[in-house]
């Protein structure tokens, strides 16, 4: 996995025009049974894949905390809103709350997440291929081709599938 985690973003980069081009396609005309192919890749490329064995989504992004996650984590952890905020979280160039450092300051060694119960949502539903309207993901899923191995293999069954080709 360690290799491939090494080459993804190389691979994702020689893939980009293709998706692209595959998701400009897409846009202008989704098919109607798009949401259940999708759902039905993330299915069978994640009974393959162990999260556990990768965690690159923990590593590379960080997510966005809303006011909810903080209220949340921040009980969890037995500190005030404003004492997580100070020690976990930055203000980015969207406006948004992130955290400081990456990889995610609840990441064990093991790959398991210190506050898996009460993480944010935007961990909770990564990487976003079960999701419905998966036509406005397009975007970050391209994105996530790069971080995530699934969107990579989810984002290649469906040029295979919509497009004939690889």
């Amino acid at each position: 996995m360690q290799d491939f985690l090494y080459k993804l973003p190389v691979l994702a980069e020689k893939e980009k025009k293709k998706n692209k081009e595959f998701f400009a396609r897409l846009k202008k005309r989704p098919p109607q049974n798009l949401d259940g192919k999708v759902h039905q890749l993330h299915e069978e490329v994640f009974e393959k894949i162990n999260c556990l064995n990768c965690a690159n989504c923990c590593k590379k992004l960080g997510p966005r905390v809303t006011d909810k996650d903080i209220e949340r984590i921040s009980k969890h952890l037995r500190l005030s809103p404003s004492d997580f905020t100070e020690k976990f979280l930055r203000i980015d160039e969207d406006n948004d709350y992130v955290f400081k450092s990456m990889p995610c300051p609840f990441l064990g060694s093991d790959n398991y997440c210190n506050i898996y119960d009460v993480r944010p949502a935007a961990c909770k539903n990564y990487p976003h291929t079960d999701r419905k309207k998966f036509i406005q993901l397009l975007d970050i899923t391209l994105k996530n081709t790069s971080v995530c191995p699934g969107v990579f293999d989810i984002v290649s069954g469906l040029r295979e599938e919509f497009s004939g080709k690889k």
